[in-house]
């Protein structure tokens, strides 16, 4: 009987993942916020023990019946994603060197992290999701639908296990989530509904920082492994950064949903190939790809390849021809 062969490579990658905990932890403390001092979903509804409620929810009508329903459907795109929190939570928790002890209550920084990262998170679907449901122009029972099938066909970033990888895809992912956000309240305010802009703009602040933390760590992981970094980072980018949400529309009548949301955000300029190329610019400018010296035979052709990537995405972006028809979910 074979036993399994043993993955130099993970192990090293791990060991290094285990150096980083204590500065995790320091993120836990101190990137993100109290439960008792952040803000809450209910900081921006209307509040149904006021007698005026139903007047503050005519008012929240009224402003989102100027919102283009294409903005509206790449909005319920944004937080079916976000909703899907339980398969991200478990995804960070499986990944190699980062809960060896199969613990929720471990008191390491990296458990403490993935617990408390999720928690925030949780705040964006909680809210887009009520917001939604006053407006009274969703679907809502095809939401819900879209939501159940996502968390239950889970979620894969294909990271391979590797904890580098993982650093990569989510500084990215945080990055466009964030980017994602911004450009939907910018529409938001255009179409006079300034609390929803107001709430993208908090929601994307809250990425923002996510964003920052997992850089750092990854920026931590590049001064201690330069070489193994490098190559990480190169894998995942010639993989490409699969999206949290694509497989919404897996098993379900309508399996094209997840391209569907996808053309509307690049029509409407939500979230686009130039993003994309820009967030790979940004990685790259951010952990000075160019500059990183002591690298091994393959780090240094990675580098090669990191260093020009972004300009190849940014002409592959120049090409890309919005599409003509879009097809709308989710709206009543």
């Amino acid at each position: 009987m074979s036993s399994k062969p043993i993955n130099y490579e993970l192990e090293k990658n791990m060991e290094v993942i285990s150096q980083l905990d204590a500065v995790v932890g320091h993120a836990v403390d101190n990137v993100l916020v109290d439960p008792d001092t952040c803000w809450q979903p209910s900081d921006f509804l209307p509040d149904m023990a006021n007698p005026e409620a139903l007047e503050d929810i005519k008012l929240l009508q009224k402003r989102a019946e100027g919102i283009p329903d294409t903005v509206l459907t790449s909005l319920i795109g944004n937080m079916i994603t976000e909703e899907a929190l339980p398969s991200y939570q478990t995804y960070f928790n499986l990944l190699e060197g980062i809960n060896d002890e199969r613990s929720l209550l471990s008191p390491s920084g990296w458990v403490r992290w993935s617990k408390a990262w999720t928690a925030e998170e949780n705040r964006h679907g909680d809210l887009l999701n009520k917001y939604l449901y006053l407006t009274g122009r969703v679907d809502m029972v095809a939401v819900e639908r879209t939501i159940h099938r996502l968390i239950s066909n889970g979620f894969d970033a294909n990271t391979d296990a590797d904890p580098y990888q993982a650093m990569i895809y989510t500084s990215f992912q945080e990055r466009a989530t964030k980017i994602s956000h911004v450009n939907t309240g910018k529409l938001a305010d255009k179409a006079g509904d300034h609390v929803l802009s107001k709430i993208c703009k908090t929601i994307a602040g809250d990425e923002a920082r996510h964003e920052k933390a997992y850089k750092t760590f990854m920026s931590e992981i590049f001064k201690i492994d330069p070489s193994g970094a490098m190559v990480a980072f190169e894998k995942m980018m010639r993989k490409q950064i699969v999206m949290p949400a694509v497989l919404m529309g897996e098993g379900g009548s309508r399996q094209s949903l997840y391209k569907d949301f996808s053309e509307i955000t690049q029509k409407v300029g939500i979230y686009t190939g130039w993003d994309y190329a820009r967030i790979i610019q940004h990685l790259v400018d951010f952990w000075k790809i160019e500059a990183v010296t002591g690298l091994n035979d393959m780090a240094s052709k990675a580098q090669d390849y990191l260093s020009g990537l972004a300009d190849r995405y940014m002409r592959l972006a120049d090409r890309m021809k919005a599409p003509d028809e879009i097809k709308l979910a989710w709206l009543k």
